[in-house]
């Protein structure tokens, strides 16, 4: 049996907030324990902050489109932007010593820590798409 649940959010902080809290109770109504509600949470706060801040730029006028699907022991988020896109290839990788110091870059290396897929996708209608999985 599947579930899912679309929001529509504004590109402004308090969304991260909503989203990470509409994913928990999500999980917890489709059976997931604490393993998966600790993972979708750090991977929804830092995809729904990255569609905001670096997708939206803040703009309200372009929301932020987030996706949850629950089957049998499978969790999967979509968060979309409005934006111009990037390649998350140009990220600097944030164990090298080089960016140790960077702030930018950990939450792309958190979410592939934290969930069992990751995938970054261009939109067709413009924007990136982060595709992600848990799996319990």
């Amino acid at each position: 049996m599947s579930s899912n649940l679309e929001l529509i959010l504004p590109s402004r902080i308090e969304s991260v907030d909503e989203a990470a809290s509409k994913a928990e109770t999500f999980a917890r109504e489709n059976g997931f324990g604490d393993d998966v509600v600790s993972a979708v949470d750090l991977a929804v706060r830092e995809s729904v902050a990255n569609a905001v801040k670096h997708g939206n730029k803040f703009d309200e006028e372009k929301p932020v489109r987030v996706f949850f699907e629950a089957v049998p022991n499978e969790f999967s988020i979509q968060v979309r932007d409005h934006g111009s896109g990037f390649s998350v290839k140009e990220i600097p990788d944030p164990t090298d010593p080089a960016n140790i110091l960077n702030v930018s870059g950990r939450g792309i290396l958190f979410m592939r820590s934290f969930m069992d897929e990751v995938e970054w996708v261009n939109h067709a209608e413009g924007g990136t798409v982060v595709k992600m999985i848990k799996r319990s």
